[in-house]
């Protein structure tokens, strides 16, 4: 290569160099990012009770499905399910995904799919319970608030007609579906 195809080259490279660090210069000028003063987020907690005084237990603050289950409408509770379906399979034998497989649930012991991990608050909360329709309900209302610390991301459903439509349906994934409540 002689010495002006060696320049034409250089020069080239210079001149795209420049023009890069040139834009670069003029995007920083237009989009200036300011460094806050202290990094990362202020994350506000709760102070736990001490324990001395007496917690009043008011109850639930979701209606009661009970009545419901009999006349609910299992294929609204279908279609309400593909909600779940992103993280839960609803199919006999059907594999674990983000959450537990949920063929079978009603009536069954809460936190026992196998291979399924469970978060340690619901393991804790489970102990001597089943998924009944009440807990279904109840957990479906607002998992997050009816047991703490548990890892299901899911914002829970408000209107009690859906949880009754939709826990009729879990009933109906199931060999022998278990008996309505009286």
């Amino acid at each position: 290569m002689d010495s002006f195809e060696f320049n034409k080259v250089f020069m080239a490279i210079l001149g795209t160099v420049f023009i890069v660090m040139s834009l670069s210069f003029i995007s920083d000028s237009l989009f200036h990012n300011k460094v806050p003063e202290q990094q990362g987020y202020a994350v506000e907690v709760a102070e736990a009770s001490t324990g001395g005084e007496a917690e009043e237990d008011t109850g639930p603050a979701f209606e009661p499905i009970s009545a419901m289950l009999a006349s609910a409408d299992i294929a609204e509770g279908e279609k309400i399910f593909k909600k779940c379906s992103s993280c839960h399979t609803n199919v006999d034998g059907g594999a674990n995904k983000v959450g537990p497989a949920l063929w079978g649930i009603v009536e069954r012991p809460i936190a026992s799919a196998d291979g399924f991990s469970y978060s340690g608050a619901l393991k804790t909360y489970a102990e001597g319970k089943t998924w009944s329709y009440e807990e279904l309900n109840g957990f479906l209302w607002k998992p997050k608030t009816y047991v703490k610390g548990t890892s299901m991301g899911f914002g829970g459903i408000k209107k009690v007609e859906d949880r009754a439509a939709l826990v009729a349906y879990l009933r109906s994934l199931a060999g022998t579906p278990a008996p309505l409540p009286q």
